[in-house]
């Protein structure tokens, strides 16, 4: 009995060196996602006041934990049984983040005219800063969900035809390592202005190595979030036509000469401008009825 009891135990011990192993495969298969991820959640999280930050990061965060409980047992149950839902989803989340990525090329080049709200920032009461702030974190979260999603398929890809609960310890082991690194990543950056003065603060001199590097961070933040921004809006795009590219099986024929990268920004640019034109079509209908009742 006793032979047997750590024979067991030599088997779980072996069950999780494999484990291990498959999540450091996996999560460099995700890197790339991973990247376009911090990109775009840091993005999300940048435009609160300072005191509210890391509240608003701790609640994306908390948002992201809940789409990973809800993604993933969904996922093991469709690779299973309807492995073409997958897929399906997968594309319809493209769509989504092709979307939002043109929505924020037009806007940038054609602002709307509610964009003066900014201006009369310090006017705005308590009760609108929290509406805002809970608009910002819904858009937040919904963009990890799809996200988390790529994330989620990438992963058990490289898992399949593993045992079920192999399965399930990988892909949960890089999907919760994935939310801890981007939103702790995304912390670290929207913090670094507080980092430069307690630096300034502890060199006293502005000679001191400690100042120099505190106003480095300080000058640097601005610079960071607007680039941000740009890669933010870049990635979703890259990230949605990477999933059209990847399991549309037409698209894997089109443009063979030009390099992948190029590739994905071109049909996510294009399938992200028709679905911008339908959604500001369907606004305008809707309007229109609406004045017609």
């Amino acid at each position: 009995m006793a032979s047997g009891f750590f024979a067991l135990l030599d088997d779980i011990a072996a069950l999780m060196d494999d484990v291990v192993v498959m999540s450091k495969i996996t999560t460099k298969k995700t890197a790339g996602i991973l990247g376009d991820d911090l990109a775009v959640n840091a993005e999300k999280a940048t435009g609160f006041l300072p005191s509210r930050e890391l509240p608003v990061l701790w609640a994306i965060t908390k948002g992201s934990l809940v789409n990973k409980l809800i993604i993933l047992p969904i996922a093991f149950v469709l690779s299973s049984f309807l492995p073409w839902a997958v897929t399906l989803i997968l594309i319809l989340g493209g769509v989504y983040l092709a979307f939002e990525g043109v929505e924020k090329v037009v806007e940038f080049f054609m602002p709307h005219k509610h964009t003066v709200v900014e201006t009369i920032k310090e006017s705005i009461t308590e009760d609108e800063l929290l509406v805002v702030e809970k608009k910002k974190i819904k858009s937040a979260i919904v963009t990890d969900f799809i996200l988390s999603v790529e994330i989620v398929i990438i992963a058990l890809g490289t898992v399949l035809g593993k045992p079920i609960l192999f399965q399930i310890a990988v892909v949960t082991i890089v999907s919760l390592l994935a939310t801890i690194g981007v939103y702790g990543i995304v912390a670290l950056i929207v913090r670094m202005d507080d980092l430069g003065y307690k630096l300034i603060k502890l060199g006293g001199n502005e000679n001191n190595l400690s100042a120099k590097i505190g106003n480095f961070l300080i000058r640097a933040l601005p610079l960071v979030i607007k680039g941000l921004s740009v890669v933010g809006t870049i990635a979703l795009i890259l990230v949605a036509g990477g999933i059209f590219t990847h399991n549309i099986e037409l698209l894997h024929h089109v443009l063979e000469t030009i390099p992948a990268v190029i590739k994905d920004f071109i049909f996510g640019i294009l399938v992200g401008f028709v679905a911008f034109v339908i959604v500001e079509l369907f606004k305008k209908v809707y309007k229109a009825m609406k004045k017609a009742n």
